[in-house]
């Protein structure tokens, strides 16, 4: 469905790209509950699950900014963290000694989910999309900044799981 997305982004169909977003969004949600309830995960479908996320997301911000719709500045800070931790995530993969454990933050889970609702807010028109556009950025860079801190200290204990 993501290349179909973009080709109507570029178009600014965005009734028909908010449509779809709502569309993936609920089907996700669903794939992920019944993965859990069912037992049905699979470690395949842990890492390709936030891989597809990612594709829509990153090349909906592309074609955003391709087609002017959005800053050039905004595709560029948030297509550069995502790739900033896919390179760190592959590096660790393939020079690491031992494995290392680097799950998603609530940060960049927040990060995530602000850049979900600017787009959405950005193709429904919504009149508070400059609040969540600043909010995007601003989550972004303090989800850049906190996987960096994770990278060069490691993981942050939490103070639940040593007891």
């Amino acid at each position: 469905m993501a290349p179909y997305v973009f080709l109507l982004l570029w178009r600014r169909e965005y009734s028909m790209v908010l449509v779809l977003f709502v569309v993936a969004g609920v089907t996700d949600a669903l794939d992920g509950l019944i993965a859990r309830r069912f037992k049905a995960d699979s470690r395949v479908g842990a890492y390709l699950d936030p891989v597809a996320d990612k594709v829509l997301l990153s090349g909906s911000f592309l074609t955003l900014a391709l087609s002017g719709a959005i800053e050039t500045w905004i595709a560029v800070l948030v297509l550069g963290r995502d790739v900033a931790i896919l390179l760190v995530a592959a590096g660790m993969m393939l020079f690491a000694k031992t494995p290392r454990s680097f799950p998603p933050s609530i940060w960049g889970k927040a990060s995530t989910a602000a850049q979900i609702a600017f787009v959405v807010g950005l193709v429904g028109h919504f009149p508070f999309v400059m609040v969540l556009k600043w909010l995007t950025v601003g989550l972004t860079v303090v989800s850049a900044v906190d996987y960096g801190r994770r990278l060069v200290f490691g993981p942050q204990i939490n103070t639940d799981e040593r007891r």
